[in-house]
């Protein structure tokens, strides 16, 4: 696919989790649970279960658009979560995962209804 002149890479992940699951875990480990996956920023922004369930799904979709998974080569806290100013969410990796992955732009998508949160991902590369 070309744009602007430069061949471009397009993959997508989604991820669906239970929201009642993730009420369970806060519930049993508290902020120091949502530590293992979100930073005190992205937990400041995730004030409902529902919300928190949507931003664990935004990085697992994430992980699978960049077709690696949680893993060494990236982890929870490479992924950052944000808000523009209208409220819609915003994905970012640092700095040096975005380099790794030759990566020109994230998008997202989040939705909950019915005690599910879905997240989608559309990652494009440089090539």
């Amino acid at each position: 696919m070309l744009q602007n002149g430069f061949q471009i890479g397009l993959e997508v992940g989604v991820d669906l989790v239970s929201i009642p699951r993730i009420e369970a875990f806060f519930q049993k480990y508290g902020e120091k649970g949502l530590l293992r996956f979100l930073n005190k920023e992205e937990i400041k922004l995730a004030k409902t279960p529902q919300n928190i369930a949507g931003f664990w799904a935004a990085k697992e979709a994430c992980s699978k658009a960049l077709k690696c998974g949680i893993s060494k080569e990236l982890g929870f806290h490479d992924i950052i979560l944000s808000k523009n100013q209208k409220g819609a969410p915003l994905l970012t990796l640092k700095k040096e995962k975005k380099e790794a992955f030759n990566l020109s732009s994230l998008s997202l998508s989040i939705s909950h209804d019915n005690g599910f949160a879905i997240a989608v991902v559309v990652a494009i590369f440089k090539i």
